[in-house]
């Protein structure tokens, strides 16, 4: 009889361990497979910086091959000085270029020190400067000094569905923005409409209106941006302005006497 009540214990002892080992491996999985979730939560930042960083080192890569480009155009240039044959670009186009190559150093530079802060006030004063500079090349397309003025509004306008915009901080500056540079840029347009040319003057032109229409476009892509899209907004705007500088450069050849 005893022995029978000792082995029913025994028994009882090692199923009631067998599920405290079971239970505590189960806790312990759970817990590891928690952690595991949470890593990439807590690594976030690191891997937006590092992000950025190769966002970065890739702009310096692109800028460090305009530089060698440019430099081999001065050595064309300085080996066929303009009046002989292979002549070189004018002046006029080698300043405009040279002044872009210190342009689009500063912008990387600006990218560098650009933070959620202070992204809004430097990519909304960038894209005012692109306007001021495309709007100084048709006053000089069209003879004008100076063109229609835009309709001024005292409000935001509403978005395409009607609907009011957000007073949000963020959305109600970035609409007002947006629905400002929209109307500048449409009086732009219109005055395009109206210029003709040809041959040289022509390229130049049709160069002007692309750079209206993407400006145009870059504006539309705000309509639907958050002040979370900070790095992407401002990565991209200045991305594309060294794929400009770019079409110069590589076009400096093609500019003759």
């Amino acid at each position: 009889m005893l022995c029978r009540v000792l082995a029913t214990v025994s028994a009882l002892a090692l199923t009631l361990g067998s599920v405290g080992c079971s239970r505590d491996a189960t806790v312990d999985r759970r817990d590891s497979a928690l952690a595991k979730d949470a890593a990439p939560e807590l690594d976030r930042p690191a891997q937006l910086r590092q992000m950025r960083e190769r966002d970065l080192s890739a702009m310096d890569d692109r800028i460090a091959s305009l530089d060698r480009k440019y430099l081999e155009y001065q050595d064309k240039s300085a080996a066929n000085p303009r009046g002989t044959s292979g002549a070189a670009a004018t002046p006029i186009l080698h300043d405009d270029v040279k002044s872009e190559m210190k342009a689009v150093r500063e912008a990387v530079s600006g990218l560098r020190t650009t933070t959620p802060e202070n992204w809004w006030e430097r990519h909304e004063s960038a894209l005012k400067a692109a306007a001021d500079d495309v709007e100084a090349d048709v006053k000089r397309f069209a003879g004008a000094r100076a063109l229609p003025a835009a309709p001024k509004s005292s409000r935001v306008a509403p978005d395409s569905s009607g609907q009011l915009v957000s007073t949000a901080p963020f959305t109600s500056s970035r609409d007002k923005f947006v629905g400002d540079m929209r109307m500048r840029l449409d009086t732009i347009d219109k005055t395009l409409d109206n210029v003709k040319a040809t041959g040289p003057r022509k390229t130049e032109l049709d160069d002007l209106r692309a750079r209206v229409h993407k400006l145009g476009e870059d504006i539309d892509r705000l309509k639907l941006a958050s002040a979370e899209d900070w790095w992407d907004i401002s990565k991209t705007r200045v991305a594309d302005y060294i794929d400009r500088v770019e079409k110069s450069v590589a076009r400096l050849d093609d500019h003759k006497q």
